[in-house]
């Protein structure tokens, strides 16, 4: 089919080619041979696969959205075999999915029109730490947890917490969150410098070369246009990030309460008394029965806070202080305190499980993660966890794939609530991006006008639409 097709558009140019093909092509036969065998003369036998298991493994996320495999799997080791990569591909109009550890929760690495996947764990070193300057620069391979092993004996840490090891560089083409995002910020406030490989194969610096200031007004933010792209625009392969001095003092504490608003009210008072407060967390009823019975805690059962601390000493005490009185006049109840690394660790962890202890809660169904309202009378299972001091909400929708009449009340429900966030001028998407279940939800959010400008940077940057198609826009 598709080389009949191509004996009918003799004349047609290679981008109109490019973007016919870029509808739905897979690589077949003759075709395919020829590019595996230039693939591999970039990044050697081992770093190209065909493998049935190999490109299903690379063609899904967390999410609940459908594996979608790539024609084949590359495994480049430098920004220079990324970029001949990506010459091939655009040679042969040939789309392109990064794919960093695949914990996305969006469907962002699905290979919707087939093509290629490049996976970036061979790229793992930590480049040009400035411990004076507190940056470093990070290959795409690595991990948060992987950087902050490295930093362990210099006093220095990388703080955005998104929960899963995530890669770095996956965390700045998503820009992600966590739990720390209320005293540290997110990935975007977070990057100084990015790396990329574009469509064609061409690098750009998004600072320029080797800069790395806290501070510019030099030109367009292209630093901030590629944070949160999720691949669409080009290929991260270096992220210049900025670090932290590790807190002399830390401490954590959990505090339950009789309703979800005393919980919020006690958060939205802590924030305006100013108290510098790491992570303040939100765990319903539902969410921590689930992480009790997953974690084997025993808390109770009842709205409840993760607070976390950071400082010194004297400044624990003051915030502790005004926080457990804000607390207390809100009904909630005493601290239960985590002070050594091994407690804070078990429970900052159990909230990191959240999203295995709701799935445990229904064995054998899926996920589907929003936010959450009137679940009760919809009779749905949706346990919240929420990075509640940056207004940043998850609900973990449990249902039985099996059951169409819960299926279609969940996708009402999303629906609903997603616009709710909108019309209380919020946002579809908190901290995982657009990817495939929220382009018509971004389109009502940033309007035609906004949308017109992105469409016009991808056409831009990528003209033959061969940057994960299919996502965002």
């Amino acid at each position: 089919m598709f080389f009949a097709i191509r004996c009918f558009i003799p004349r047609m140019s290679r981008l109109a080619q490019c973007r016919f093909i870029s509808k739905g092509h897979s690589l077949k036969n003759g075709g395919l041979e020829r590019v595996v065998s230039a693939f591999r003369s970039v990044c050697g036998e081992d770093g190209v696969s065909l493998s049935q298991a190999v490109r299903e493994q690379h063609g899904r996320d967390e999410s609940v959205h459908r594996c979608c495999p790539p024609d084949v799997v590359v495994w480049p080791r430098s920004v220079e075999e990324v970029s001949a990569l990506a010459k091939i591909c655009n040679h042969h109009c040939l789309p392109i999915i990064p794919f960093g550890t695949g914990t996305g929760l969006e469907g962002g690495v699905g290979a919707l029109k087939g093509g290629v996947c490049f996976s970036l764990r061979n790229m793992d070193s930590v480049l040009d730490l400035h411990e004076e300057d507190f940056d470093v620069t990070v290959e795409p391979g690595v991990t948060r947890k992987a950087l902050n092993s490295y930093l362990r004996d210099t006093g220095l840490w990388f703080p955005v917490d998104p929960g899963a090891d995530a890669s770095l560089c996956g965390m700045a083409a998503t820009s992600a969150s966590g739990t720390n995002a209320v005293r540290y910020g997110t990935m975007k406030e977070n990057v100084l410098n990015l790396e990329v490989v574009l469509a064609d194969g061409s690098i750009l610096h998004t600072a320029g070369q080797r800069r790395r200031p806290r501070k510019t007004s030099a030109g367009y933010n292209l630093t901030n246009l590629f944070v949160g792209s999720e691949g669409t625009l080009g290929v991260i392969t270096k992220a210049t990030l900025r670090l932290y001095g590790v807190p002399e003092a830390v401490v954590s504490a959990v505090c339950s309460f009789p309703s979800v608003q005393a919980a919020v009210d006690s958060t939205v008072q802590v924030l305006q008394a100013g108290v510098p407060i790491a992570r303040i967390e939100f765990l319903d009823d539902v969410m921590i029965a689930a992480c009790n019975r997953f974690s084997s805690l025993s808390y109770p059962v009842c709205p409840t806070l993760f607070l976390e601390f950071h400082g010194t000493e004297k400044s624990l005490e003051e915030q502790v202080t005004s926080t457990e009185e804000i607390v207390q006049e809100n009904g909630g109840s005493d601290f239960s305190w985590a002070r050594d690394p091994e407690t804070r660790g078990r429970l900052w962890k159990a909230r990191h499980d959240a999203w295995y202890a709701a799935l445990a809660l229904r064995p054998g169904c899926k996920i589907i993660v929003d936010t959450k309202r009137d679940l009760i009378q919809n009779h749905l299972t949706g346990p919240i966890a929420g990075h509640v001091g940056d207004g940043n909400f998850h609900c973990i929708l449990v249902l039985d794939p099996e059951d169409q009449d819960e299926v279609e009340r969940v996708h009402l429900f999303t629906d609903r609530l997603a616009r709710r966030a909108l019309a209380l001028d919020g946002s579809c998407t908190g901290e995982h991006g657009v990817g495939l279940g929220k382009r018509v939800l971004l389109r009502e959010e940033v309007g035609p006008q906004a949308m017109k400008v992105m469409q016009g940077l991808k056409a831009s940057l990528d003209p033959k639409n061969l940057m994960n198609p299919g996502k965002v826009l």
